[in-house]
């Protein structure tokens, strides 16, 4: 189902990708801007250039699929080499905001050939030599369909090239072991403003916390405050990019969990010191969102094939838009076919 993938930006994300994609045959080659990690690449026998122009244009040549994987900061940059190298070249991406990207795509005329993708699996390190195969295995992929909604909100048919796209992007979900999750671009940024972007700034706070406690606290730190802080080993330059590019979505979910600690603080300082309430509350919330998630460690959003409500749709079918939306107020899965 997939043509050949053409994977711009090699770090953890993009360079997990190709070595799934290589692993299971399919023709993927990239780009990426490091040399040093471009020859660690090439040394592995994967075919990778750190020349985006001639990535491109060899891209164009097969009419590949466009998997952007840079950071927010340069993407724009990517997408006006893919309008001037490669302009008919079906696009998605990996990037973790989805309406800073979309806004992007239309303010260069390529909503038509764009379909919008964000796997909800990674670590605290970065760079190529982080990739690894098998990293979204049972991951939860997002992917976007706006451009449809719009044209079925309109009363317009959604053109068969699009609907080509949406099933090649959920084909390249699949390969990797991950589960597409169909969304829109809105609805996404907010879910993860919760789930995967507050948990950066409470990590970075808390590790901030723990270390003015010296030595001592040092020494004693054990699991529950190295699993908290795992994701502050980050590069700063990557938090950064997540979450100042959705601070849209991210500023009020930081003031719905501030609110909580102001209330446990005055819980706490009373005369009948009591985090009952946070306790109890935070448990019973665990435990719904842990029957839906698998045991993957290093996964933001992991899901098991089960935990899901599973819709098999038939892009470019009757009605398929509307299925897409109904499985995203479930949050579904989608299979197509």
């Amino acid at each position: 189902m997939l043509p050949p993938v053409c994977i711009l930006g090699l770090g953890l994300i993009g360079g997990s990708l190709m070595r799934d994609l290589s692993a299971r045959g399919e023709r993927v080659y990239g780009y990426n801007r490091s040399r040093s990690a471009t020859r660690a690449a090439q040394k592995e026998g994967f075919g990778v250039s750190s020349d985006l122009a001639e990535t491109l244009a060899r891209a164009s040549g097969d009419n590949a699929l466009l998997v952007v994987a840079v950071p927010m900061d340069a993407v724009a940059e990517v997408f006006d080499a893919v309008a001037e190298h490669a302009p008919h070249c079906g696009i998605t991406d990996v990037v973790s905001v989805k309406k800073p990207v979309y806004d992007l795509v239309r303010a260069r005329g390529l909503e038509g050939q764009y379909v919008g993708g964000h796997p909800m699996s990674g670590t605290e390190n970065s760079g190529w030599g982080a990739s690894q195969e098998g990293l979204f295995h049972r991951a939860a992929w997002a992917v976007t369909y706006d451009w449809a909604d719009e044209l079925d909100a309109a009363g317009t048919t959604v053109p068969e090239s699009w609907s080509e796209l949406f099933t090649q992007v959920c084909a390249l979900a699949a390969l990797t072991g991950a589960e597409a999750v169909p969304v829109s671009v809105g609805r996404h940024d907010e879910a993860v403003a919760r789930v995967s972007h507050l948990p950066h700034v409470i990590a970075e706070a808390l590790a901030i916390v723990g270390d003015h406690g010296g030595t001592l606290a040092q020494s004693l730190a054990a699991g529950s405050f190295k699993g908290a802080t795992r994701v502050a080993g980050t590069d700063p330059s990557l938090v950064r990019n997540m979450c100042e590019t959705n601070a849209e979505a991210l500023v009020p979910v930081l003031d719905e969990y501030l609110t909580l600690l102001t209330r446990t603080r005055d819980s706490l300082s009373g005369d009948n010191p009591s985090i009952q309430s946070l306790a109890e509350a935070g448990n019973r919330a665990y435990v719904r969102m842990g029957a839906r998630s698998g045991a993957r460690r290093e996964s933001v959003s992991p899901v098991k094939i089960s935990s899901r409500p599973v819709m098999r749709v038939h892009p470019g079918g009757p009605g398929w838009v509307k299925q897409l939306k109904q499985i995203e107020a479930l949050g579904g899965r989608v299979e197509v076919f």
